[in-house]
């Protein structure tokens, strides 16, 4: 992927540690030059404001973006509708009970351990990223207050009264959740790449 950054977006860059640098440059050369093609213009000339740790957001009429990137790969889903879009890799390493406990079980935990697969939690836990992006949110402050469905796929924000639904995507080493609203008629452009951070 040829890199593409505006003069704002390399000052932004260098105000960053190395990693953080490296992969706010690369994710944003990898929207631009998915974003001209779908939009056939150059590059530079895409009108994103995609700042360090915000969600990317095009001008109103061009839709809406949604990013996310694990240690490997990267996602990019365009919609004409709000959309939200998260990957994780079906191998990471993490305490799923733990995880299952602090966030999503609150009651009757015991219960929920002989049945819980890393897998279940993975997906759980995509979806409601997914749900996140959708809302422009942020993960240490909203993870607490989304409902988890999973038949009906839905997902639902106690207080802000969200309704979402939500699909999973199992792609290679990956699995991928869409958050998007019912009655979004669900033909996204997505594109996946595999990349090293």
């Amino acid at each position: 992927m040829q890199d593409v950054a505006t003069v704002e977006e390399i000052n932004t860059a260098n105000k960053l540690t190395n990693s953080r640098s490296k992969i706010y440059l690369e994710t944003r050369a990898y929207l631009r030059q998915s974003l001209s093609t779908l939009f056939d213009l150059d590059p530079l000339e895409i009108p994103i404001n995609a700042h360090p740790g915000e969600p990317p957001i095009l001008p109103s009429g061009m839709g809406n973006i949604s990013l996310s990137h694990c240690k490997d790969a990267i996602t990019i889903c365009w919609h004409k509708s709000k959309i939200g879009i998260d990957i994780e890799r079906t191998d990471r390493d993490f305490n799923h009970i733990k995880v299952a406990e602090k966030y999503f079980f609150h009651t009757n935990k015991s219960n929920h351990n002989n049945y819980l697969t890393k897998n279940m939690i993975l997906n759980q836990w995509c979806a409601v990223e997914a749900s996140i992006k959708w809302d422009h949110g942020k993960l240490a402050k909203d993870i607490n207050d989304w409902q988890f469905f999973e038949k009906p796929k839905k997902l639902i924000h106690k207080k802000k009264n969200i309704h979402l639904d939500y699909s999973h995507i199992n792609f290679h080493n990956w699995t991928i959740a869409l958050a998007y609203e019912k009655q979004t008629s669900f033909n996204p452009e997505i594109i996946c790449c595999s990349k090293n951070f």
